[in-house]
């Protein structure tokens, strides 16, 4: 693989996401200097504080890192000045381990990971480690439906690409089948498609040009959007398609019906002119992320909402909440055709989105339904887990910048003899925003209508107002201003939840935090948000996802270990190909071992692709490549299937970068055949000869 100078997309993108600069929450946080005081005080002694000026540099970095991680310093450890990463990682537990600079520590040979790390690069194709092997499964424009036509990309049309897979694969689940079963060979990938490219997509069409765009390129590009099921099947070592299931469907923007359920169902401020009801609407958006609950239902996200909408905001009645999310000024041309999207013609559509959606995909007449119960935000995805008490819990987060983290616990239990009996389990419970604090805990606050400040006098007149309005309930609560929150996941081994803080190149040095630490954070890093009851040994089984205060800890700071400016922070010496930026998505294998999906290594040279670590142990946060997409593309969507033996990889965008047009891309993955364009398509990975990967 071949490296390349920084590669950044062209300065007008349609896509659009967290780097945005609109909207940005404009919460107030202390100095970081503040937060470093008052822990110092907590270690309590003159000769500590003497100690941590002794370390300068990189040891007070590391100093200040321990410090936030909510774990007592020794004042003998402090006085260590001169071996100060050794006696962080003595005095602070594992976290003094997994921030010890990798420049201080020989590189660890203990992970249990066993394949060859993967070389950093940037080249026109896919890569996965030695031992491995990659097939492509299915790609954009692919037959999905029963009766879907082949692909064209002269010739295409709204209604086949309606019945086809549609663009830019993010979120990716496998649902054995049978229902309920653990099948590894024969299941439904269930598949999010979170926005449109046009200019990979149409010929003649320059990045940014959407007033070029047709009304029949607008419907095929609202045709792509959405969600894809899919019945899949492993016959030998071959992954396929089964093209004629009765499972398979598509939902899009342009045609599919949703339901909208939970407390602001009915609102006033969800009524549109086609719909007098506010409980219904016609397509979802921007379906970043997702996640799957225990009765095999599929969650998937609508994130990036605000740049589907055109006109002047301030003829709303919706003006503060639209612009708190930046609505308005569209980065499509949907408007221009489809009334709805212009919030001049249609005031409330936009109300109607942002939502976490349900669906059975058992069922393939299953209505989606928008659970406002889970909040209307720039939702990345929803992760559950079943709390030892039965309530269901879900994570998420508001992937952008300055914006929270969020927990929601039901108010029913789980039925695990009954699945019926959970189909609506999620339209009722309470949601909570994070409060991090720098003594290491976390507070979950409640967004409930009459408490605090969530009353009529700041604009709340009921429930659903808080669900509509939940940063502004948020920001008035005094949350934690995040950097970029995306996958929130908790790992099915250990019960600690893992967020993954994408980058934050706007935080100034007053708006650091205790859990936000570096200013222009361009790399990100990954927070452990840690349940009371979680076993020392790793076992998750006890704890308390619904206990109103956590821990915290960092597990990790991407960026590259041997330039200083970045203050990356890793388990060891990850060496030259082991670090990573930008952490976007995440999966957990069966032993609890985490993989990381990044979205942004171009701008620092590299491609983006997966990194796998372990959580605990010798070999924890120390990451290694296993996976590297082609040029100009993300990696999305990181499953396994219940054995292991299986790892889907959704690849998105390929070619999104300066330049690089349908006439004339920077690369034709994954067909390289001068009449196709690149095409996102999702990947499955399997061990050469079988068996589990890893």
């Amino acid at each position: 693989m071949s490296h390349t100078p920084e590669s950044t997309r062209s300065a007008w993108s349609t896509r659009v996401d967290g780097d945005d600069d609109v909207a940005l929450n404009r919460s107030t946080a202390p100095s970081f200097d503040a937060l470093l005081a008052a822990r110092l005080a907590q270690v309590g002694t003159p000769a500590g504080l003497a100690a941590t000026t002794a370390l300068g540099g990189a040891g007070a970095a590391v100093v200040a890192a321990s410090l936030f991680s909510g774990k007592t310093l020794s004042r003998r450890g402090l006085m260590k000045g001169a071996a100060a990463s050794a006696a962080l990682a003595a005095g602070a537990g594992a976290v003094g381990t997994a921030l010890a600079p990798a420049s201080a520590r020989a590189a660890e040979s203990a992970s249990t990971l066993t394949f060859p790390p993967l070389p950093h690069g940037y080249d026109e194709t896919s890569h996965v480690a030695d031992g491995y092997e990659i097939q492509t499964l299915i790609r954009w424009g692919d037959p999905v439906v029963a009766g879907a036509p082949d692909f064209d990309p002269l010739k295409q049309s709204a209604a086949a690409q309606a019945q086809q897979f549609g663009y830019n694969n993010d979120f990716v689940a496998f649902m054995p089948l049978p229902v309920g079963s653990d099948n590894s060979d024969h299941g439904l990938l269930c598949v999010n498609h979170e926005y449109t490219n046009p200019h990979l997509m149409f010929p003649g069409i320059g990045d940014g040009e959407i007033d070029k765009l047709t009304k029949d390129q607008v419907d095929i590009e609202m045709a792509a959007h959405g969600h894809a099921v899919i019945e899949i099947r492993r016959d030998g070592t071959t992954w396929r398609v089964v093209p004629d299931s009765p499972l398979n469907r598509r939902f899009t923007a342009l045609s599919t019906d949703f339901a909208i359920t939970g407390p602001a169902a009915g609102s006033d401020r969800l009524k549109t002119s086609a719909d007098a009801t506010g409980t219904k609407v016609i397509g979802t958006v921007n379906n970043c992320a997702g996640g799957k609950t225990p009765w095999g239902t599929i969650l998937f996200a609508e994130e990036n909402f605000h740049g589907y909408f055109m006109g002047d905001v301030e003829q709303t009645a919706e003006a503060e909440n639209y612009k708190r999310l930046g609505v308005g000024g569209g980065r499509y041309a949907w408007g221009k055709f489809h009334d709805r999207f212009d919030v001049e013609k249609e005031p409330n559509e936009a109300n109607r989105f942002g939502w976490m959606v349900e669906y059975d995909p058992y069922d393939p007449n299953s209505v989606p339904k928008k659970r406002t119960t889970l909040g209307r935000f720039k939702h990345e995805g929803a992760t559950t887990v079943v709390n030892k008490d039965g309530h269901v819990v879900v994570y998420a987060g508001d992937d952008q910048r300055f914006e929270y983290v969020y927990r929601f616990v039901t108010a029913g239990t789980f039925n695990p003899d009954d699945r019926a009996a959970n189909m609506d389990l999620l339209d009722e419970g309470t949601l909570s925003v994070a409060r991090f604090n720098d003594d290491g805990t976390l507070d979950w606050l409640p967004l409930v209508f009459g408490q605090g400040p969530l009353t009529p006098d700041n604009g709340f007149n009921d429930q659903g107002d808080v669900m509509i309005d939940v940063r502004k309930a948020a920001d008035l609560l005094g949350a934690t201003p995040m950097d970029r929150p995306e996958d929130v996941e908790p790992n099915p081994v250990n019960g600690v939840i893992y967020a993954l803080m994408t980058n934050n190149t706007k935080r100034k040095d007053d708006q650091l935090n205790a859990v936000n630490t570096r200013a222009a954070n361009r790399h990100g890093h990954v927070v452990e948000i840690i349940p009371p009851g979680t076993a020392a040994d790793g076992d998750g089984a006890n704890a308390d996802h619904a206990a109103d205060t956590f821990t915290w800890d960092i597990f990790l700071m991407a960026g590259d270990p041997s330039k200083p400016e970045d203050g990356a922070r890793y388990g060891g010496d990850v060496g030259p190909d082991g670090w990573l930026s930008c952490p976007d998505n995440v999966a957990f294998d069966s032993k609890g071992r985490i993989w990381i999906a990044t979205d942004g290594g171009p701008k620092s040279g590299i491609a983006d692709g997966v990194w796998a670590a372990d959580v605990s142990g010798p070999g924890r946060a120390l990451t290694r490549r296993f996976y590297a997409c082609p040029r100009g593309a993300e990696l999305c969507g990181p499953e396994f299937t219940p054995d292991d033996s299986a790892y889907f990889a959704a690849v998105q965008h390929p070619a999104d970068e300066k330049d690089s047009t349908f006439d004339n891309p920077s690369t034709r993955w994954p067909d390289f055949d001068d009449s196709l364009p690149p095409r996102p398509a999702v990947q499955v990975i399997v061990k050469t000869g079988g068996g589990a990967i890893g």
